[in-house]
């Protein structure tokens, strides 16, 4: 008999369609997460589009699906963990696509100056000014002997592995996971003699962006062969705005760390590069654009806040230059060294920020932020892979609270996109309108008592009795659930002998119907906490990954909703999600008397003088 099920097992094959709803299409930084996904799993696991199957563990070879938005393709598994892999990458694919952003055009700002020479899309903001001067590098052999080619390409993984893990909070860590997935892939581990022909091949194509990867890797091997690629500067103590064809990933890098170095102009690329992402994370002023320019090795102005380059500026120019140069440091430097401060608005009203957090590392990021407290935790990242104990719960949360005065634990989120492996969910043919959110917990208790349990058990372990620890149910969508999960609440407690007075319960406002409800709500929640994504969705009955059909994350509509929903409410109060961090709803939101936002904890300090400037 166990023969027979190990056999079935192994013969185990799934399929499913998958469609690319990202706008930038399924490229390397979320194929790359989905590759080191793939791996774990003991199955045979392909994608399939256009007449073509690839491993799903070779990135070059998702790549050459060339899968842009709007395409489908299957994801076919097959082995003993096929049915495990296949929800839990799918799963992973659609959480891939609803995160990866399109980067928006930054706006350009008003200036005066006497001649503009080059005009391109800003990169990063800010104003740099100095000397000319053109990239260039050269390879240079060492004396010393290199590595071989196998130990260079051990080396550089493990290089890439550091990289990635030093930055797991911050954006560029998904690059260094990209370039790692691609080191391991057969186009480097079996033809790095070749690699040239390879990137040939991508030149004059529509993937020829994938290039500045392969020639990055090349040159980190290389210099663990003993082969240098190296840049100099004529003068280190002179600024310097550099003039560059191309920058590799690593070579920002190294420029980075040249303290000379003000200001960066990119004559091709784009915007969304691997180049540029880096860029901006080193917030080093730059530009792009098409129009080709030899450097006159003079005094520049690089105001890529405008997104201008002047090569001859007049005395007047540079007094502006200068002026706006100021003025970007102080409110650079304003916006982070007033991130702890209270934020008030011009008329003194208060506004408490919080943070999005989904982990102990990006609630210490949040923290160093200056985030007020947390508005949001989501406590997937405790139940992706397999099943926490109550004490594994228990010690992250007490973490967590430790670091923070107020934080909302959001209970566990599962169902319509979210899975997981170790719980079978019932397939529905909409499950954004089935069994999801609290739905689940309800019916699914075991989870959601283990989860409740480690909670009340965390407060009872933190140092401080004087914390605000909030419990936000998810998905409600009628009084009845909500009771019911407080009710539940309240009796693990009872059983456990803990007292649980000082936690507030309250509900994530994201269904609609709980508009119409909001009397009744208002005498049995302590708290609110709109869903702005999700509210959104359900308004207007468009799924936020669809392909094709997409809302105006500003529409009338959704602002007359949550003008309602304010004068309805009688309890606090906060926004979380897209919402609360776009630069144009912070006025909105702050007109109608929303005074507690949640967003990302990267965008903190901006929005805190943003505030302050409202």
């Amino acid at each position: 008999m166990n023969f027979l099920k190990k056999l079935l097992n192994t013969k185990t094959t799934t399929i499913t369609t998958l469609t690319v709803t990202s706008s930038n299409g399924f490229h390397l930084r979320p194929i790359a997460k989905f590759v080191n996904e793939a791996k774990r799993f003991n199955a045979t696991i392909t994608l399939k589009a256009g007449g073509k199957e690839v491993s799903a563990i070779q990135v070059p070879k998702i790549l050459s699906l060339s899968l842009e938005k709007g395409d489908s393709f299957e994801l076919k598994c097959k082995g003993k963990e096929a049915q495990k892999a296949s929800e839990e990458l799918s799963r992973l694919f659609k959480e891939l696509m609803r995160d990866d952003r399109e980067i928006e055009n930054i706006e350009q700002e008003q200036v005066t100056y006497s001649k503009i020479n080059i005009k391109g899309e800003i990169i990063a903001k800010g104003v740099a000014i100095g000397r000319q001067v053109n990239y260039t590098k050269q390879k240079v052999y060492s004396s010393k002997e290199g590595l071989s080619l196998k130990d260079a390409l051990n080396k550089t993984a493990q290089e890439l592995e550091s990289l990635y893990q030093q930055n797991r909070t911050k954006s560029e860590a998904e690059i260094f996971l990209a370039q790692k997935e691609l080191l391991q892939s057969d186009a480097f581990q079996l033809h790095f003699e070749t690699i040239e022909e390879e990137i040939d091949k991508l030149k004059n194509t529509k993937f020829k962006n994938r290039i500045p990867d392969y020639l990055d890797l090349k040159q980190r091997i290389e210099s663990h062969m003993g082969i240098e690629t190296t840049f100099e500067l004529p003068n280190k103590d002179v600024d310097t705005i550099l003039f560059a064809k191309e920058l590799l990933p690593s070579e920002v890098e190294e420029i980075s760390k040249i303290s000379a170095i003000k200001g960066v102009v990119l004559f091709s690329g784009s915007t969304t590069s691997h180049a540029s992402i880096l860029l901006r994370s080193f917030n080093i002023p730059s530009i792009i654009t098409q129009k080709e320019f030899e450097p006159l090795e003079k005094e520049t102005i690089l105001d890529a806040s405008a997104g201008v380059v002047i090569s001859e500026p007049n005395e007047k120019d540079l007094t502006q230059a200068k002026e706006r140069q100021e003025a970007f440091k102080k409110e650079q430097e304003q916006s982070f060294q007033k991130r702890f401060e209270t934020t008030k608005t011009k008329s003194g009203k208060e506004v408490k920020v919080l943070a999005n957090i989904t982990d102990l590392d990006s609630a210490k990021e949040a923290k160093e932020l200056g985030a007020d407290g947390v508005g949001l935790l989501r406590t997937e990242f405790l139940f992706t892979h397999n099943k926490p104990s109550i004490e594994e719960q228990t010690q992250t949360y007490q973490a967590i609270f430790e670091l923070f005065d107020e934080v909302t634990v959001r209970t566990l989120d599962i169902g319509g996109d979210k899975s997981l492996p170790y719980i079978d969910i019932p397939k529905e043919d909409n499950p954004f309108l089935g069994l999801r959110g609290i739905r689940f917990s309800l019916q699914e208790q075991t989870l959601f008592k283990e989860q409740l349990l480690a909670i009340f058990k965390a407060v009872g372990s933190i140092s401080s009795n004087k914390k605000t620890i909030k419990i936000m149910f998810p998905m409600i969508s009628n009084i009845e659930e909500f009771t019911e999960a407080k009710k539940i609440a309240q009796t693990i407690a009872k059983e456990n002998n803990i007292n649980i007075s000082n936690i507030q319960f309250g509900i994530m406002l994201e269904v609609p119907s709980v508009i119409f409800g909001l009397k009744e709500f208002n005498s049995l929640v302590d708290f609110y906490s709109i869903g702005s994504n999700d509210l959104t969705q359900y308004l207007f009955a468009i799924e936020r990954t669809h392909p094709t059909l997409s809302v105006d994350p500003i529409s009338p509509l959704l602002l007359v909703a949550l003008e309602q929903i304010r004068k309805d409410v009688k309890k606090p109060i906060s926004i979380c999600g897209e919402l609360a961090g776009l630069d144009v709803a912070t006025q909105k939101l702050l007109s109608m008397n929303y005074t507690t936002l949640s967003v990302s904890a990267k965008l903190i300090p901006n929005l805190k003088e943003r505030i302050r400037n409202v």
